[in-house]
């Protein structure tokens, strides 16, 4: 078993000493590389109460823990969407969750994401979007915000366009966010022994204030 693996059995206490969020245990971990390999019901009804215990207590703690700060948060379904895939595994191999703040987290075998800002842009509010990335005072903001971002180790997501959409001129100042069609920041952490301790819902909890001025942003420029 390697090591990170093996201090994730030690057991944990919440850092309020009050039995809060103290991390996932091995048992989390070794759940979800056992469904990578068989993602079958009759796996999955045979290791539900494993699930619930060792994958879904803990992070249901997590979002009670960070919901005095956050806002109240949701644990989104196990089951996999498969009408439309040809991928017919039923169960999704991580649990993830959002917060009413605009925060997000996942878990799987490989380890740990925190993450934020606006996954699903509408027609109006991708609209809107672009016009507060065109304006100069707005746009110079959001450039700022995500430079800043950059430079404390995140990554930026929701580039999805190759070229500058139209009518804004190719070479705008401000193309690389124009071609966004949703923005996203993240950091991930492989699997430590620090998964298993509080320390893991403080990185979180770093992550979503770390993008509290780009959620600022998105929700004064994009909701109207």
């Amino acid at each position: 078993m390697p090591p990170a693996r093996a201090a994730a059995k030690e057991p944990t206490r919440s850092a309020s000493g009050r039995g809060g969020f103290g991390g996932w245990p091995v048992e989390a971990l070794d759940f979800f590389e056992e469904l990578e390999v068989e993602n079958t019901r009759a796996f999955w009804v045979a290791h539900k109460d494993l699930y619930e215990a060792k994958v879904l207590a803990p992070m249901v703690a997590l979002l009670s823990e960070l919901a005095p700060e956050f806002g109240e948060g949701r644990v989104f379904r196990p089951y996999r969407d498969v009408r439309f895939s040809r991928d017919k595994s039923p169960y999704k191999t991580n649990i993830y969750a959002d917060a009413r703040s605009g925060g997000y987290v996942a878990l799987s075998a490989d380890g740990l994401m925190a993450a934020g800002g606006r996954y699903v842009l509408d027609g109006a509010q991708l609209q809107r979007f672009r016009l507060a990335v065109d304006a100069a005072r707005s746009g110079a903001k959001l450039a700022a915000i995500v430079a800043g971002l950059e430079q404390r180790g995140y990554l930026i997501g929701g580039e999805e366009l190759k070229r500058v959409p139209p009518p804004h001129p190719a070479d705008h100042p401000r193309g690389r966010l124009l071609r966004h069609k949703r923005l996203i920041y993240s950091k991930r952490w492989e699997v430590g022994p620090w998964i298993a301790t509080p320390e893991a819902g403080e990185r979180v909890a770093q992550v979503w204030r770390d993008g509290r001025d780009l959620n600022a942003w998105l929700a004064n420029h994009l909701d109207g």
